[in-house]
């Protein structure tokens, strides 16, 4: 059965993916991630899209913890780890033909094959690419963005006068997870994932957007998504021997999050995609 993601252990890894910072957002959660960055060392790490989000057209959230992300992050470019940013649906600005990237000393693509250390290609890319058609038109993302900064506004406002934390699910938070299922289509998103790698002769393709992390098989492809560091704080990583695992980290390291599919798949597997502990 599919087990929790476990939290990071401070070593070194081949490769890690993240997706989903959402930068600028009212959303965001800077804290874990800079702590997460700080903490990590792969030879390649892999920004899988949606990791800035100031394009919006709404207020910006940005401090100083903001800056110290990006510091980080171009550190790690500037020490010997490959950076490679994806763009997603709310960094599409960085999708123009002359965009260059957003941070120095980091690689800019819309998309890639990650080859893992056993020898299994991975087609790379943020996964908006799978939306609907209406559903990846910019005044959708404005939508959506400004929409989840007032249910969050509000949620966070409910909670105050109720005397209640924001760590537990709320009516206002399944509002949300229902919105974003609805707009990614549930499994017809992972499916179209899965096909859009087979047809590049991947074995498996790693992806975000959907805020669902999860490691799994989707019609005979693996099926990998890094999850979001809005609510599930979870990576995903290539270990040496290339047997990917989720990790979770952020406010609840030990819960599994919700929504999650998390375990472990590698070379153990004749096929490659198992559910089961990271040994």
């Amino acid at each position: 059965m599919p087990t929790a993601a476990r939290p990071l252990p401070p070593h070194t890894h081949r490769s890690v993916f993240l997706s989903d910072f959402h930068l600028g957002a009212r959303a965001c959660r800077p804290a874990p991630i800079l702590a997460f960055l700080r903490r990590v060392r792969a030879e390649h790490l892999y920004l899988v899209g949606d990791i800035l989000d100031t394009f919006h057209g709404g207020q910006v959230h940005w401090g100083a913890e903001h800056d110290a992300i990006v510091s980080e992050l171009e550190r790690l470019a500037a020490t010997g780890t490959r950076v490679i940013y994806l763009p997603g649906n709310h960094d599409a600005v960085t999708r123009a033909p002359d965009a260059a990237p957003p941070f120095a000393g980091v690689e800019l693509r819309e998309a890639l094959i990650h080859i893992g250390a056993d020898g299994r290609r991975h087609l790379v890319l943020h996964g908006d690419q799978c939306d609907r058609r209406m559903m990846r038109w910019h005044v959708m993302t404005r939508i959506g963005s400004r929409a989840d900064a007032a249910l969050r506004r509000l949620d966070d406002s409910l909670q105050r006068r109720a005397g209640t934390g924001r760590a537990g699910p709320t009516p206002l938070a399944a509002l949300r997870t229902a919105a974003n299922a609805l707009m990614t289509l549930g499994d017809r998103f992972e499916r179209r994932l899965a096909g859009l790698a087979a047809a590049a002769g991947a074995d498996g393709v790693i992806c975000g957007h959907s805020h669902k992390p999860a490691l799994k098989r989707v019609d005979g492809i693996g099926y990998a998504n890094c999850g979001d560091w809005v609510d599930s704080f979870t990576a995903l990583v290539e270990h040496h021997d290339g047997r990917l695992a989720l990790v979770a980290t952020g406010p609840e390291p030990a819960a599994r999050p919700r929504g999650a599919e998390t375990g472990a798949f590698g070379p153990r597997d004749p096929g490659g995609f198992t559910a089961g502990r990271p040994a």
